[in-house]
């Protein structure tokens, strides 16, 4: 899975200069006027476009929503969600507060936290659309983000766990798999250039860098409150110290990482690396559907629990097309979408939505949707370790850069 949390650090100079005023929103209380406004308008949606199967997932929607409410969605593929941040920020700069550039953002973590701390997100619109009662708001994590409550500024799109992938055919049952980070460093130094993740700040390489962080440090909830620079390095040390001591077993050497989870994919393909691991629970299925990974890939996870969130669409305060974007936003959250989006055939994604809030009919197809051979029950996907506070991965990530980017 993408988005959503890169290059923040970057911004914040422009960011501080204050907020904007916001545009005129239409009320989605008032949904047949929403759907009247939204007749017409065009859409551009900010989303990661490195997934094939996630595009013409978006393909398909842009699709049913021209059919259904005469809106235009046009996908603009992005490979870093900061691009899309860093044009808004541009057009609050230059005070283009009306008929910008981005209307629907596909997003989390550190850059919603930005936006919404310096006014560049629409006014709370997701509480009051119409698919919202479907909605699983018994999970917090649908109505903060990074500890930060969302204000209804996000509406939420799909969830996310970190899984872990090995071909058992060439590195063994997923029951030999390391139980936690201490075990996987041991894993690494019996298997040297096995391993690897993405260089930060890509998205998941930072989220693996937040479960090496959760796990090791003394005290977890330390990392719930804002960074404290005076005690940022004690907190972060056995972090680097865990990821000093992998280093010389990555793959190369540690002197290069792959780009994204898509080339760590191909490496595992390719025999190159024996366990990787995605922020979806239904990727390794989805691969071997579309014949790029064996059959032979499983799933698992460490029973102390892996990094969990959601991931979620926003609105800019300066969309010309407001109405047009909550229109998507809630097909978004439709029953009908959302199965969809679950099905490993099209995507894979898990669902935010309540199974007992639903109607039988939908519940039922549901609990018939095939999700692979290598995807885990809900069951089994274990506990779920929260985000830190989204302060924290911007300075890791800076930290990162300075220790091993060169």
């Amino acid at each position: 899975m993408k988005a959503w949390g890169w290059g923040i650090a970057a911004l914040t100079a422009v960011l501080s200069a204050g907020s904007p005023a916001s545009a005129a929103e239409p009320d989605p209380s008032d949904w047949p006027a929403v759907l009247d406004a939204a007749e017409g308008q065009s859409v551009y949606f900010n989303a990661w476009g490195g997934s094939q199967n996630i595009n013409d997932y978006i393909r398909w929607v842009a699709d049913e929503v021209k059919d259904r409410f005469g809106v235009t969605l046009n996908h603009v593929k992005l490979d870093d969600t900061a691009n899309a941040v860093a044009a808004v920020v541009a057009e609050k700069t230059a005070g283009k507060d009306d008929g910008g550039s981005v209307d629907l953002i596909w997003i989390n973590g550190e850059n919603f936290v930005s936006m919404q701390e310096k006014g560049l997100l629409a006014k709370g619109f997701a509480t009051q659309l119409p698919n919202w009662r479907y909605v699983d708001t018994a999970n917090p994590s649908v109505t903060t983000d990074s500890t930060v409550p969302t204000k209804g500024q996000e509406s939420p799109w799909g969830g996310a766990k970190m899984v872990f992938f090995v071909d058992t055919a060439r590195s063994g049952h997923v029951a030999d798999m390391p139980k936690d980070t201490d075990a996987l460093l041991k894993w690494a130094k019996a298997n040297p250039g096995q391993f690897s993740y993405p260089a930060p700040p890509d998205f998941i390489g930072s989220s693996f860098l937040k479960q090496v962080l959760i796990e090791q440090t003394d005290d977890p909830s330390v990392l719930e409150k804002p960074v404290d620079e005076a005690t940022f390095a004690a907190v972060t040390a056995p972090l680097w110290a865990w990821l000093d001591a992998l280093r010389p077993a990555l793959w190369r050497g540690g002197r290069d990482y792959p780009q994204n989870y898509p080339a760590m994919k191909q490496l595992l393909a390719d025999g190159e690396l024996g366990i990787i691991f995605a922020f979806n629970p239904a990727e390794a299925s989805a691969a071997i559907a579309a014949g790029e990974l064996p059959d032979t890939v499983r799933s698992f996870v460490f029973p102390g629990g892996t990094l969990g969130n959601t991931h979620f669409v926003a609105i800019p305060y300066n969309s010309g097309s407001k109405a047009a974007a909550m229109v998507v936003a809630d097909f978004l959250l439709s029953p009908e979408a959302q199965l969809r989006k679950e099905d490993p055939t099209y995507w894979g994604d898990p669902t935010v939505l309540a199974m007992d809030r639903l109607p039988e009919a939908d519940r039922a197809a549901f609990e018939t949707v095939d999700r692979g051979v290598a995807t885990l029950a809900p069951a089994d996907l274990g506990p779920v370790l929260r985000e830190p506070d989204a302060s924290w991965m911007t300075r890791i990530e800076t930290e990162w850069k300075t220790r091993y980017g060169s």
